[in-house]
């Protein structure tokens, strides 16, 4: 089984850089996907070992999200337990950067043509 999620979309809200107490860092984004009944449908993303300027992406700005989905679980401050669904970015890219979105895209295509076999 292959697990490969495809985002074209807006960024809803400005890169948001975060240290995690692991020492790992990881940039968090909000993609904002038109849906054929007009309404909007948000997705959050998170890239960990993103290059430095993942950071400097901004609102409205267009993207291409190459990556997997998953969906983790944690405590919430009130005792019980929360989840939350996400895709975890192996690449995004600006799709103003024409050659590399159109790769993101053609990896994505290889990892679902390869788990149809």
């Amino acid at each position: 089984m292959t697990n490969v999620a495809l985002l074209i979309g807006r960024l809803a809200r400005p890169a948001q850089p975060k240290d995690l107490p692991s020492g790992d860092r990881l940039v968090q984004y909000e993609v904002t996907i038109p849906s054929e009944t007009g309404r909007a449908e948000s997705v959050p993303v998170v890239w960990f070992d993103a290059p430095p300027s993942a950071e400097d992406y901004d609102i409205d700005e267009k993207v291409v999200v190459v990556g997997r989905v998953r969906r983790r679980f944690f405590k919430a401050s009130a005792g019980g337990t929360l989840s939350r669904t996400e895709v975890v970015a192996e690449a995004v890219v600006p799709a103003r950067q024409k050659k590399r979105a159109e790769a993101a895209v053609e990896k994505a295509r290889q990892l679902v043509h390869a788990a149809w076999g």
